[in-house]
């Protein structure tokens, strides 16, 4: 399953999750039909970041607490893997809002598409992150619907499929040594 977080910001103390988007993906192909995306109604709203998401605090999406929100995307979740672009702050900032419901923390098996990319690459090896933009432009991935939860978690299943086709032509890595590394990011 692949995920995607849009977010207040960056602070994982007073950011809070504007919207949870996740897309389905069995046997290297995407479950569009098996899509997740709620909105959270916004108890903390800065208004810089609309600029990116478009996600405003009186915008006409029906929007959810923010408990309600995760017990949503749990039952959605169930054991399923989760892909992600910097999985450790999506799963942070779900955590987080867990965390606030009264929760522990998601511990499902987790992969990132900037950790694979690394694991892959002879090129630049050594650089700490790459942007989801610059791996669609790496991997030549069409970013439509870009900043949004839901469409970015497409993109990044597409990015997946891509890492993966490219990892298992290669032979380079086991996926469940990936599995197994990201799980603690």
């Amino acid at each position: 399953m692949s995920l995607d977080t849009e977010t207040t910001g960056f602070d994982f103390e007073n950011d809070r999750i504007l919207c949870i988007g996740a897309v389905g993906i069995r046997n290297n192909k995407i479950l569009v039909s098996d899509s997740f995306e709620i909105y959270i109604k916004q108890e903390v709203f800065n208004k810089e970041t609309v600029k990116i998401h478009g996600i405003r605090k009186d915008g006409k999406e029906v929007k959810v607490s923010e408990e309600e929100a995760i017990i949503q995307f749990l039952d959605y979740l169930s054991d399923a893997v989760i892909v992600a672009h910097h999985t450790k702050f999506d799963m942070t900032m779900i955590n987080k809002a867990l965390r606030r419901a009264g929760g522990g923390t998601v511990r499902s098996r987790q992969l990132d598409t900037n950790y694979i990319h690394k694991k892959l690459s002879t090129e630049d090896r050594f650089k700490k992150t790459y942007t989801l933009d610059e791996l669609c432009e790496i991997y030549n991935v069409k970013k439509h619907d870009r900043h949004t939860a839901l469409g970015d978690a497409l993109i990044t299943a597409y990015l997946f499929l891509k890492l993966t086709y490219k990892y298992k032509k290669n032979n380079v890595l086991n996926l469940d040594d990936l599995i197994k590394t990201n799980y603690q990011l």
